[in-house]
């Protein structure tokens, strides 16, 4: 277990920082350094293996104010040693952008993932989860729900909005795995993955512009092209953000849902016989379950600021962990025990302010549909074996994990 200094109340110097992420290994615990994190006076300092030393927000208040307030900055990350997992130095993106550039690229792309366009896909997602399972239990005996099941509805959706084939999946699979990676690559070879990357979503971009379709890629393009509203590097990027954002979280979620309802069998019992309960139920699981390693993508103060008893300076980052920050009791009634009915949960699974999730809706469906297949196909669900985490990432999901019905 580790143990975090004393906080520093807004008068006083900064503490010497303390190692982190304090979670390791798999498994979706909570480090008890967390709790004692919030039940410190103000917050405390940490560092992880690269960068400056930043504070770290764990209780709600603290992390729903950092990440609304426009006096935090993520563009100002660009100019400074942010705190980070690898040597590799983040480069400018839609993640790393303030208003009104952040807010210029988002709009693009926000009227694909409205509540009303992405409905319009529920049907045919329907469709997809119950083949798959269908496939799976034609098959019988046991199954990879990863690799069979989590992985295929999310790439399937996602490659269907983009128009990338869902053949390429183990290409595109391994680049995420190496974009997300906390310690396999060195700068350089995260250089590489991110040349590799560019220059196969460049090289699909070029291929509907010659053949322009229905899709989100194409409306993108029209973007650059027609309304010169973005750039050419912009335009990969934005295409490449949407292709892992839009299968790494879901694809992690699914078994991490399976994982905890089947660790509490009565909620997984109630949803059976209930199904009406899951959209109250992914919105539990999404505040329950600590998707992150650690507290990322800092935001540094554009001014000196007041944030739980302690004052950052100008120029200071701060980290915002979400998993703790979900569980706090100031904010939620018994945070550690799943309600699978819990009313009024603004959690911040899906985050807040100007970053909030812009795929947020899209990955309820798809969660929302999971569930549903898995509760109605599925009631007799279990977990066969031991299940493989994870490691050096920076999303805490199973790798592996075999399951019978």
């Amino acid at each position: 277990m580790s143990t975090p200094p004393a906080a520093v109340p807004a008068s006083s110097s900064a503490p010497a920082p303390v190692p982190y992420p304090f979670n390791d290994g798999g498994g979706l615990g909570l480090d008890d350094a967390y709790t004692a994190a919030q039940d410190a006076e103000g917050m405390i300092r940490v560092q992880l293996a690269y960068g400056e030393p930043a504070w770290l927000a764990t209780r709600y208040a603290d992390a729903r104010f950092v990440l609304g307030d426009l006096r935090f900055s993520r563009a100002m990350s660009l100019e400074k040693d942010e705190p980070r997992f690898t040597p590799a130095v983040i480069e400018e993106n839609i993640l790393s952008m303030d208003p009104p550039h952040h807010t210029r690229l988002r709009t693009l792309v926000s009227r694909a993932f409205t509540k009303h366009q992405v409905e319009g896909l529920r049907p045919w997602v329907r469709q997809l989860t119950g083949e798959l399972l269908d496939g799976l239990l034609a098959r019988g005996g046991t199954a990879d729900l990863v690799e069979e099941f989590a992985l295929p509805l999310p790439v399937a959706v996602i490659c269907e909005l983009l128009g990338v084939p869902a053949g390429d999946r183990p290409k595109f699979r391994a680049w995420s795995d190496a974009a997300l990676s906390t310690s396999i690559l060195d700068a350089e070879e995260q250089h590489a993955n991110q040349v590799a990357l560019r220059a196969y979503m460049a090289e699909h971009v070029a291929a509907r512009r010659a053949d322009p379709r229905d899709d989100l890629m194409s409306a993108l393009i029209e973007a650059k092209d027609v309304k010169d509203r973005l750039t050419e590097i912009e335009l990969v990027d934005m295409c490449i953000a949407i292709l892992i954002a839009g299968h790494e979280t879901t694809a992690s979620q699914i078994p991490n849902f399976v994982h905890v309802l089947l660790e509490h069998p009565e909620e997984w019992a109630r949803l059976v016989i209930e199904p009406e309960l899951i959209p109250t139920a992914v919105e539990e699981l999404m505040r329950f379950i600590p998707l992150g390693v650690a507290g990322g993508f800092a935001r540094y103060a554009t001014e000196d600021i007041e944030v739980g008893g302690v004052l950052v300076r100008k120029g200071e980052p701060v980290l915002v962990a979400i998993g703790p920050a979900n569980r706090d009791p100031r904010r939620f009634e018994n945070p550690h025990e799943v309600r699978l009915d819990r009313k009024a949960n603004q959690h911040l699974g899906f985050g807040h302010g100007v970053h909030h999730c812009l795929g947020a809706q899209l990955a309820r469906l798809e969660l929302h549909e999971a569930l549903h297949a898995l509760v109605t196909k599925m009631p007799g669900l279990r977990v066969v074996g031991e299940i493989e985490w994870k490691d050096q990432m920076i999303v805490r999901a199973p790798r592996r994990m075999t399951v019978g019905w």
